[in-house]
């Protein structure tokens, strides 16, 4: 087991994979977690910075239905 270097990068495609999957926009997702439609696009965002709390982490993964840990996993070939 490695250390993921880019772990917000892992978990940032993973939010946007699995929202996608679920059929979920941004709008959707910020109001499933009570957050702002503006800061969960900061969150999916590659250009922004490290900006999101565990608990953050959390509610976005309940939402999306998804474990802590499948959001973290890197997906095969990246």
């Amino acid at each position: 087991m490695e250390f993921d270097h880019n772990i917000y990068d892992t978990i940032r495609a993973n939010i946007r994979r699995y929202r996608k999957e679920k059929g979920m926009t941004s709008a959707q997702l910020a109001e499933a977690v009570g957050l702002s439609h503006d800061f969960i696009r900061q969150i999916q965002s590659e250009k922004a910075g490290y900006n999101f709390s565990v608990e953050t982490f959390y509610k976005i993964s309940v939402a999306l239905g998804v474990s802590m840990d499948r959001l973290a996993q890197p997906q095969k070939g990246e």
